[in-house]
């Protein structure tokens, strides 16, 4: 059984690891935040960030039977709002699991998705794969980087307690 204050704490760990590559991010210039690179999926270090950041925006929003609407470049093109928006949704995500019990993170819920999909999820299983899909992007991000020339500091979990 998962626990709300252990998901909390795994959520808490997660953005204290985004923002250290959102910082790195803060000292490439805007040119290469934005510059393709073929080789990955999400081709710019920009795009990376709005996927990982609207996924967990998506699927939290989902939980709580709400729509959810991406941001995209034009509504984020540089790394300063990108901060700005990683603070919006992990606070989002923060105030919705704060409300809930342990028994309802570990009760399957419905998901609607907005094509009429639907799946029965339990809020911690969602929350898994948020966060590790976050790690995911975030190690694309630190790739790119040192694709770029900005190679990144240590941005995983052993350093936080």
């Amino acid at each position: 059984m998962f626990t709300r204050d252990g998901i909390l704490k795994f959520h808490r760990w997660t953005h204290a690891s985004i923002r250290l590559s959102l910082d790195h991010l803060s000292t490439v210039p805007e040119a290469d935040y934005a510059r393709a690179l073929p080789s990955f999926g999400l081709p710019t270090l920009r795009e990376q960030v709005l996927h990982l950041l609207n996924c967990e925006g998506f699927w939290i929003h989902t939980l709580q039977g709400l729509r959810y609407v991406d941001r995209n470049a034009a509504e984020c093109p540089t790394v300063a709002e990108g901060t700005v928006f990683e603070r919006e949704i992990s606070q989002r995500t923060h105030a919705y699991l704060s409300v809930l019990t342990d028994q309802q993170i570990n009760s399957e819920a419905k998901l609607c998705f907005p094509g009429g999909d639907v799946a029965v999820r339990t809020p911690a299983l969602i929350v898994h794969h948020v966060l590790t899909h976050a790690f995911h992007h975030k190690g694309q991000i630190v790739a790119m980087c040192r694709v770029l020339g900005y190679p990144a500091p240590d941005t995983d979990l052993n350093q936080f307690k």
